[in-house]
């Protein structure tokens, strides 16, 4: 199975009417799509009661995946919170340290993907999170000592540890965790039985997201999915032209 979806939905234009036909613009996006990656958790989480309502407005078959609460990975001097302070937990957050905080945030955000009945759990972390010996050890010691709640964890690398692919594998293979990435670019370190792909952008610059993916991408795309062991495989598009993409590499699946 290959579920062809976007991160996040906010953007999406819905049809003309589509306020008298649908309960929230999320109803209507999962009436066309077939998956989403919620972003908006990674920078402050939702109250469960509005998770729940999100799977409600989706219905039963729509699949959910989100990416995990930036307290978990990120810490307090990342960028990535200067919009969003006031989300800031107490406590020494990120680098999935063995803090409370880390753990906190941690549950909360599985309690979001309870709410969500969501399938996937996405950790991004930084190109500062490298693959240093203590980097390292806060991985497995965090997964050693959390609960996982039986989801499945996909872990997208950045920066130096894409230049060390057999350290990824290890860690991916040791923890149980599901190489996140773009298949333009690299294979999955490990053949398992879930593929996670986020899709950013192709212009020499792995996250290069104001583009449009050319015909001969989205051909070539198709086919490495289709080559891919994975039972379940989950494509998520994650620049300007999300929706255009998504709906021209189903087009070439369903073929």
């Amino acid at each position: 199975m290959v579920s062809v979806g976007t991160c996040g939905y906010s953007r999406y234009d819905a049809s003309e009417g589509w306020k008298d036909e649908y309960e929230s613009k999320l109803a209507a996006f999962a009436d066309e799509y077939e998956s989403v990656e919620l972003q908006s958790t990674f920078y402050e989480l939702p109250q469960v009661s509005t998770a729940e309502r999100w799977r409600r407005e989706a219905g039963e078959e729509f699949t959910f995946a989100l990416k995990a609460w930036q307290a978990v990975t990120h810490p307090s001097s990342s960028p990535t919170w200067n919009n969003h302070r006031d989300a800031l937990p107490k406590g020494d957050v990120g680098y999935f340290k063995d803090s409370e905080a880390v753990r906190d945030a941690w549950n909360a955000t599985l309690d979001r993907a309870d709410a969500l009945d969501a399938d996937v759990v996405v950790l991004q972390t930084s190109p500062s999170f490298g693959p240093t010996e203590e980097y390292e050890s806060n991985l497995r010691e965090f997964f050693a000592d959390v609960d996982r709640r039986d989801y499945t964890i996909a872990w997208e690398p950045r920066g130096e540890w894409n230049d060390a692919p057999d350290r990824v594998a290890d860690v991916c293979r040791d923890l149980d965790l599901v190489h996140v990435v773009n298949p333009l670019h690299r294979d999955p370190v490990d053949d398992v039985a879930v593929a996670y792909c986020r899709m950013h952008g192709e212009t020499g610059d792995v996250h290069d997201y104001d583009y449009r993916y050319e015909d001969d991408e989205l051909d070539e795309l198709a086919d490495r999915l289709q080559g891919l062991d994975a039972s379940d495989v989950y494509v998520l598009f994650n620049n300007t032209h999300m929706f255009e993409d998504a709906d021209r590499l189903r087009e070439r699946l369903a073929d």
